[in-house]
């Protein structure tokens, strides 16, 4: 053991510069996916709060009873798509109209009484955030009576449709590819490292050594470039984050919403240290001992 690892040290030395590119390459190779791991999760995290802050502004007429308001929130209430339902009255929807426009509130002074109508504001469930069951939702709606009108935004909702539709596989698609280039670029940087040593390899069969006492240098060589690789990558994406989040948050104070799961952090040197040996062991074998 002592000399199998005294080999891989003198095989990871006398490489030196061919072993730096070959961890460098892989280092990078990971730190790409890290980032696209990231920027996945934090995408699938606000389109699945998309659907959340989807809304119907309901408009009823002026001259209805608090009777048949009651009787119209019960009916639509009802209904399966309806997650949540807030009457707003007209007192309250100026009063939240005037909130709204802030400083530029001045508008409302040449107007006489309350123009707005009673309202409803509707939340509908995840599974309904969807063109064909918002539009089935609203028609019904608009067909009760006592309801004048009903709005909601189809921009916001055809986004929040194509969202939640195409970012898991686009998300998914984008780390494997990245994984997969990362995989065979580190492959055939260490199938070059290991292919440099044939002459190496030669003189120990002379010697009569036996397979697994010649692979399991290269095994260890593979493995010590691929943990270093990982350490780097981790290094590089914790140093990143904190200039994020330290530096550049105080500025663009959104930066601060980027999550980075924890379990991330440990699994950079481990993909570092696997991606090394899987190399190694695919390189070594492709080499005829």
């Amino acid at each position: 053991m002592n000399y199998t690892l005294r080999t891989a040290l003198q095989g990871l030395w006398h490489d030196k510069w061919l072993n730096l590119l070959c961890t460098l390459t892989i280092a990078t190779s990971l730190f790409l996916v890290s980032l696209a791991s990231v920027a996945y999760i934090n995408i699938k995290t606000i389109s699945a709060k998309l659907p959340d802050r989807f809304s119907i502004t309901v408009f009823l007429n002026e001259d209805l009873e608090d009777k048949r308001i009651q009787a119209i929130i019960k009916q639509i209430r009802n209904n399966s798509a309806v997650k949540k339902l807030k009457y707003i009255t007209k007192e309250q929807g100026l009063a939240d109209l005037r909130r709204s426009l802030g400083d530029a509130d001045y508008i409302l002074e040449g107007i006489e009484g309350n123009p707005l109508p009673p309202s409803l504001e509707i939340n509908v469930t995840r599974s309904s955030v969807s063109g064909d069951k918002v539009g089935r939702l609203v028609k019904g709606i608009i067909a009760i009576e006592g309801v004048d009108d009903a709005y909601y935004a189809p921009k916001l909702l055809r986004i929040i449709s194509m969202a939640s539709r195409y970012t898991d596989r686009a998300g998914a698609a984008l780390i494997a590819l990245l994984a997969i280039a990362g995989l065979f670029i580190s492959y055939a940087t260490i199938k070059i490292l290991f292919y440099s040593k044939q002459e190496e390899i030669a003189t120990m069969k002379l010697l009569g050594a036996t397979k697994g006492f010649m692979r399991s240098p290269f095994i260890i060589e593979g493995a010590a470039i691929g943990a270093i690789a990982g350490f780097l990558s981790f290094t590089a994406f914790v140093s990143l984050y904190a200039l994020i989040y330290l530096r550049l948050a105080a500025q663009f104070p959104i930066l601060r919403e980027i999550n980075v799961p924890v379990e991330l952090l440990p699994a950079i040197p481990a993909a570092g240290l696997l991606v090394g040996v899987i190399g190694a062991l695919i390189a070594i074998g492709r080499i005829r001992f």
